[in-house]
């Protein structure tokens, strides 16, 4: 059936829709109250593992921002289900396990994502059938360096030493796990399409860990790899590359439909760097949310209007919304968009 709102779809495709689509990294979360009663009730890990909640959550920004485009509700660590580690949240993920050595790293057991991977795939389809194809559903995944970065530290870091003290003392153990990691990323991204989402986006939020030249040559062939998988699966892929601005030459490089721009570099000057002919998407700062109205609305209006020197512009944040940010500045924000 035909989308009822296509201009996310159209937009990704390098068309000019009516208005500039827009929808919000994170959008559905902490800063919701309607998110907030749900998680009340149930853990991260339990929400993620159910396909109905995963569905109700997943259409609250739907309805209560009014965005062009759905984000499947999940974590980009569920995929640690098919190796059998555990991932705690606390509130931030914690790993029992890392994995350090080249013992730990020959011990993984590589699980196929569509055995054990069910209920994402479950719940692609139960958001389906709640949004009743008023939007589109994007499905997502972490890049191969950032879903690495957690398995090795075992949690969030501001040094990255583990990973990087690995791609520096022992390359070919680092390869290996990306080599293994990207090719359970296909399968997990193959599933989510099967299962019905109309687009896809690629998160490499610790990209900006590694300078151009090593991720250049450690990181790059493993996510071209991934983007070039994504492009027999008929639909588009998104590739947001955080943290680095020096960053978006290389990306910009590899065939994904959109590129992704975070908040580190102006729209302009990205537009520059990839080219007139590239669909980009972004950037807004999500901490001026945190601001008053007025300067949201100045931002987001200088943002789109930056982003018709591009072949097609996806309105969003340079990263996810803050928790903190007033779900009516988020609307606001929504309908400057439109009316820009």
């Amino acid at each position: 059936m035909p989308l009822q709102n296509e201009t996310f779809l159209q937009a990704c495709r390098g068309e000019r829709p009516a208005h500039t689509p827009i929808w919000l990294m994170r959008q559905a979360g902490r800063y919701m109250p309607e998110y907030r009663a749900v998680r009340s009730r149930v853990t991260f890990n339990q929400l993620c593992r159910s396909p109905d909640l995963c569905a109700e959550v997943t259409l609250q920004p739907i309805d209560g921002l009014g965005v062009d485009a759905a984000i499947l509700f999940s974590d980009i660590l569920v995929v640690f289900d098919a190796l059998g580690i555990d991932v705690r949240f606390e509130p931030s993920p914690v790993i029992a396990t890392p994995v350090r050595t080249e013992a730990e790293a020959l011990a993984l057991r590589w699980g196929d994502p569509h055995e054990h991977l069910g209920y994402v795939f479950d719940a692609v389809r139960a958001c389906k059938r709640a949004l009743a194809d008023r939007v589109p559903l994007i499905g997502f995944c972490g890049a191969p360096f950032t879903t690495l970065s957690y398995l090795v530290e075992g949690q969030t870091s501001r040094e990255f030493e583990k990973i990087k003290g690995m791609i520096f003392s022992a390359p070919k153990v680092f390869a290996g796990l990306m080599e293994n990691m990207t090719s359970l990323l296909c399968e997990y991204l193959r599933g989510q399409v099967l299962a019905g989402v109309d687009a896809l986006q690629v998160f490499d939020s610790w990209a900006g860990a590694l300078s151009p030249a090593d991720y250049r040559e450690h990181v790059l062939p493993h996510l071209a790899r991934l983007v070039h998988f994504t492009r027999g699966l008929g639909v588009p892929l998104i590739l947001f590359v955080r943290g680095n601005a020096n960053l978006l030459a290389l990306a910009a490089e590899l065939p994904a439909e959109v590129i992704g721009i975070d908040w580190s570099i102006d729209m302009d000057q990205a537009i520059a760097v990839t080219g007139p002919n590239r669909v980009v998407q972004g950037n807004l700062d999500p901490m001026l949310l945190l601001g008053p109205a007025e300067l949201v609305e100045r931002k987001a209006r200088a943002c789109v209007a930056a982003g018709r020197a591009a072949k097609a512009h996806i309105f969003n944040l340079g990263h996810g919304i803050s928790r903190h940010t007033d779900p009516a500045i988020a609307r606001h924000l929504v309908e400057v968009v439109h009316s820009a």
